[in-house]
């Protein structure tokens, strides 16, 4: 079974607001298996557009990753953030086929 992941783009606007936040994902998280895989860190652009802040956050299954979503953990985590941050997110299925170069 295919992984899922959100991925996510986020400009913070109020540094306050976003600490709320992210003091409060972790239960959602951790109730659905979430695990980050990249949180903030150096990163260049290059192609497209970016904003400052980038998140990927891996799940046992898509449907998990879906789950934590919607869930009401999650939902009152985001709510926290009163407007703090701009924020781009999708919740994708990994690959799980051949990779290039393998048999």
């Amino acid at each position: 079974m295919a992984k899922g992941y959100w991925v996510a783009r986020v400009d913070v606007h109020d540094a306050d607001a976003y600490k709320d936040y992210v003091a409060a994902n972790g239960a959602a998280f951790a109730k659905f298996g979430g695990r980050f895989v990249v949180r903030g860190g150096k990163f260049e652009r290059v192609a497209g557009s970016s904003r400052s802040r980038n998140v990927v956050i891996e799940f046992p299954s898509y449907e998990a990753a879906l789950d934590c979503w919607n869930s009401p953990e999650y939902q009152a985590a985001r709510a926290r953030q009163k407007g703090g941050a701009e924020m781009d997110a999708i919740v994708i299925e990994g690959y799980d086929g051949p990779q290039p170069g393998e048999s």
